[in-house]
């Protein structure tokens, strides 16, 4: 299955309590709860680049499966982490205690974060 696509918010679950925890400051949290984000990716066999515009705010990494890789978070800080696939659906990493997933079921993409015992949900639609 591929990733390839733009997708845009359509729910999310638990950001402001989330962004809190992983310490993003009030007033970006205010600015970003209501804006709804798009993500495109492009996935070019096991080499994929994700882009996530919020407003005004762009965020982009790159990665290849497998591979050691360094990503930007969302509270700007620079982590390095592998991307692993499991199955043909679904990307998981680890950053610094954080747990992601992002998994794809036609034209759903369902990322989930967990650190500790928060969880926040995106579920986002192909456009």
């Amino acid at each position: 299955m591929s990733f390839t696509g733009k997708y845009e918010l359509q729910s999310q679950e638990n950001f402001e309590p989330f962004m809190k925890a992983i310490g993003l400051p009030d007033d970006q949290i205010q600015k970003g709860k209501d804006i709804k984000s798009i993500s495109e990716i492009v996935q070019d066999g096991k080499k994929f680049t994700v882009t996530v515009t919020t407003g005004s705010k762009v965020l982009k990494n790159e990665f290849t499966i497998g591979e050691e890789c360094e990503m930007e978070t969302l509270t700007g800080e620079k982590v390095k982490t592998v991307v692993q696939m499991e199955g043909n659906n679904k990307l998981v990493a680890s950053l610094k205690g954080l747990k992601s997933v992002t998994e794809v079921n036609g034209d759903t993409i369902t990322h989930t974060m967990t650190l500790g015992d928060l969880t926040y949900k995106r579920i986002s639609k192909r456009i």
